[in-house]
C-alpha cells in the first residue's frame, strides 16, 4: 500500500535561496523539455522519448553550471514529468476525452521537485533533512514513517513555506476486516455529515468565518501595482488567510473520517455530481466550502489502511424520495423541509435522505455477508 507523509521544512536564508535555484533550473528544464518534445512531434511526428531527451541533458550538464548545481537524479525526474504529461495528453486523445496539452510552466507555476530513488541524494538525521547539493534542512518531523520510502519531493507553497513529502510502500496489506456494521452517509449543507445512525455533524463554515478579512486583504491587494513589492506583500498575507482556512476545514475532514471509520466496518456515501452541483451560483460557496468530495477521499484512504470498506451508491432522488411511501416529492435545493403529499410525512431533508440510506446500508450489508 502506498501512502505519503508530509513534513514543514524551515531552511535557511541561505538553503531557501539553494531550493528557488533549484526549481527554476528545474522549470526551465521542463519548459526546454517540452519545447523539443513538441518541435520534433510537429515537424517530423516524431515522439522524443524520455532516453534521447536523458542523453542531452547529460550533455547539456557538462557545459551548464545551473544544472551541474543540481542533483542529476532530480533533473532526470523532471524529464519524466514532462514524458508523463505526453503519455497521458496521447492516452486522453485515444480515449476520446478532453486531451489538455501540456504546457509551459511560468515564473511561480512549476513548485515542486523530487528526489526519485530512496535515500539516494536525500537522508533524514534527527531533526535534520539532508538533500544533495542544497544542504542539512532542519525538519519538523512530527510523526514516524511506517514503511519503506521510495520518493522524496519537495515542496513550496502559495505563501512561500516548503516541505518535505515521502511517498513509502508499505510492504504489508492490511488483513480485510468482515463488514459486521455499517453505516449510510448523507452530505449536506445544515449538517455537514447526517449518519443513517441518526448522528450529525455541523461544520464550523470557517469560509463565512472569514469572509470579511478575506475580501478586505483582497481588496488592498486589487489596488496595488501588479508586481510591484507591496502587491508581492499583499498577495502574501492573502494566500496565507486561504491556508488558514484549508487547514481548519482539513482538520475538520479528518477528524470526521476517523470518526466514520472508527463506527462501522462499511461507510456508505452518496455517488454526488459535485462538478454539477457548483453550477448553481447561489450555492457553489458552500458547496466548495463543505468540500464533501475530499471528506470522501479522507474517509477512503483510512478505511483501506484499517481494512474496511467505502461504497458509492446512487445519489439520485435520495431527497425527492418519500421516505414513508415512496413517491417522489419534487424539491429545490432551498427547501430544506421534506413535506409529502400523500402519507403527510414531514421532516427535514437530510433526514428524510436519512432514512434511505439507512435502506441502503442494510441491503448492501446483507450482499457483502
Amino acid at each position: 500500500m502506498r501512502s505519503a507523509y508530509r513534513f514543514r521544512l524551515y531552511p535557511t536564508e541561505a538553503q531557501i535561496k539553494k531550493l528557488e535555484d533549484t526549481l527554476e533550473t528545474c522549470r526551465q528544464l521542463y519548459n526546454d523539455a517540452l519545447a523539443a518534445k513538441k518541435e520534433a512531434w510537429e515537424d517530423d511526428r516524431y515522439n522524443l522519448t524520455y532516453y534521447e531527451m536523458a542523453r542531452q541533458l547529460s550533455a547539456n550538464r557538462k557545459k551548464h553550471q545551473a544544472l551541474k548545481a543540481v542533483y542529476a537524479h532530480v533533473l532526470q525526474d523532471v524529464l519524466r514529468r514532462v514524458d508523463k504529461a505526453f503519455q497521458n495528453f496521447f492516452r486522453r486523445v485515444k480515449n476520446g476525452e478532453t486531451p489538455g496539452y501540456p504546457r509551459f510552466k511560468g515564473r511561480g507555476w512549476y513548485k515542486s521537485f523530487t528526489y526519485p530513488d530512496a535515500g539516494i541524494g536525500y537522508k533524514i538525521e534527527g531533526s535534520k533533512l539532508i538533500l544533495s547539493g542544497i544542504g542539512a534542512i532542519r525538519i519538523f518531523k512530527h510523526r514516524e514513517i511506517e514503511g519503506k520510502i521510495k520518493t522524496c519531493t519537495i515542496k513550496r507553497d502559495t505563501t512561500g513555506a516548503w516541505y518535505a513529502i515521502f511517498s513509502v510502500d508499505t510492504e504489508e496489506e492490511p488483513p480485510r476486516v468482515e463488514p459486521r456494521t455499517a453505516v449510510g452517509v448523507d452530505v449536506g449543507l445544515k449538517n455537514a455529515v447526517t449518519l443513517s445512525t441518526g448522528e450529525t455533524f455541523s461544520y464550523p463554515r470557517y469560509l463565512v468565518q472569514m469572509e470579511k478579512k478575506l475580501a478586505a486583504a483582497q481588496r488592498r491587494l486589487s489596488r496595488k501595482i501588479k508586481g510591484s513589492k507591496n502587491w508581492i506583500k499583499q498577495k502574501l498575507k492573502v494566500a496565507r488567510i486561504h491556508r488558514k482556512i484549508r487547514n481548519l476545514r482539513d482538520e475538520f475532514l479528518h477528524q470526521v473520517s476517523k470518526k466514520l471509520v472508527d463506527k462501522a466496518d462499511l461507510i456508505i456515501f452518496e455517488n454526488l455530481n459535485i462538478n454539477n452541483m457548483v453550477k448553481n451560483h447561489n450555492l457553489a460557496k458552500h458547496i466548495l466550502d463543505h468540500s464533501w468530495g475530499r471528506l470522501i477521499q479522507f474517509t477512503t484512504y483510512k478505511a483501506a489502511r484499517a481494512g474496511k470498506s467505502v461504497e458509492l451508491v446512487d445519489s439520485r432522488y435520495t431527497s425527492q424520495r418519500c421516505s414513508g411511501c415512496g413517491i417522489l416529492v419534487p424539491k429545490t435545493l432551498k427547501d430544506r423541509v421534506h413535506e409529502c403529499p400523500r402519507c403527510g410525512l414531514r421532516l427535514d431533508r437530510d433526514l428524510n435522505a436519512e432514512w434511505l440510506l439507512k435502506v441502503a446500508t442494510a441491503s448492501t450489508l446483507v450482499e457483502a455477508r
